[in-house]
């Protein structure tokens, strides 16, 4: 089988691991080729997500690196499992593989939580927001595109349908913003108190007023994995959706958003917050 010419972020993930695994036990690419009986190549396919690895092999890569963290290998072993691919394979070769590798990411993680200084936090728009904002900032994508792209945001939204717990906190700049004017804004804040009476969400407000507040300067999503060394963070950039993993990256994007909680209202006082706002309107 010849290797994947661009594989997902969590095929690369999974070979990302594997290397950190053996690179703690010093343990050279070639050994590891040897103990497999394949060819030295084939390990860097595998750590680089171009090849797949079964559940045996893998267990008996980490026992040869001596990984005694239980939790990590079943974690890491259900990766492997070879599933019917994902609702948002529908979209590959029409969407940025970026985007497809965050529903992905969505699907798989454990919780969620996110902040947002200036925009409604994807899986929480409405259809007639996602229209808008694509309508502004792409005013000359074809039609087709464009239904494709806002199909796919509101299929994000199962998400939310799964029972994943997901902490949010919205910042008051992007609950005024008037994306595609009062009326639609009114809608998308209302379609927020409506979807905060799900449980498994937390919405919560940082209001203009608030002191002490230097605004985050990114918008942020953090993903926890089964395991906390399978966090990830998702940030975006002008180019879409970037992904970061690194140790000391994951404790500095906990950091920031343990400070932007730490301003920001209770959820009572948010939803009350939210309210105010939409009567202004």
């Amino acid at each position: 089988m010849p290797p994947r010419i661009n594989p997902t972020a969590r095929q690369e993930r999974l070979g990302t691991e594997l290397r950190k695994l053996r690179e703690a036990a010093g343990i050279e690419s070639r050994e590891a080729a040897a103990f497999l009986g394949v060819n030295q190549t084939q390990i860097s396919h595998i750590e680089s997500g171009r090849f797949g690895i079964s559940e045996q092999r893998l267990r008996r890569l980490t026992g040869l690196y001596e990984c005694h963290d239980h939790q990590l290998v079943d974690a890491l072993a259900e990766m492997t499992v070879q599933r019917l691919k994902g609702w948002w394979e529908e979209y590959r070769g029409v969407l940025p593989p970026p985007a497809l590798d965050l529903a992905e990411l969505e699907h798989h993680a454990a919780y969620a939580r996110a902040f947002q200084m200036a925009h409604i936090p994807g899986v929480l728009q409405t259809e007639d927001h996602v229209r808008a904002a694509s309508l502004f900032v792409n005013p000359h994508l074809p039609e087709e595109e464009r239904e494709m792209r806002i199909s796919f945001r509101m299929r994000r939204q199962q998400v939310l349908e799964s029972g994943t717990p997901y902490d949010v906190i919205i910042h008051e700049a992007a609950l005024r913003m008037r994306v595609g004017g009062s009326k639609v804004t009114r809608a998308q804040l209302a379609y927020l108190l409506q979807a905060s009476e799900r449980e498994s969400l937390a919405l919560r407000v940082i209001p203009f007023a608030t002191e002490d507040f230097a605004g985050a300067g990114l918008a942020v999503q953090y993903f926890g994995g089964v395991v906390s060394q399978l966090d990830t963070v998702q940030i975006d950039t002008p180019h879409g959706a970037e992904f970061v993993d690194p140790p000391a990256q994951l404790h500095r994007y906990r950091t920031q958003l343990e400070r932007v909680d730490s301003v920001a209202l209770a959820v009572d006082a948010s939803l009350g917050f939210i309210r105010r706002i939409a009567q202004e309107l």
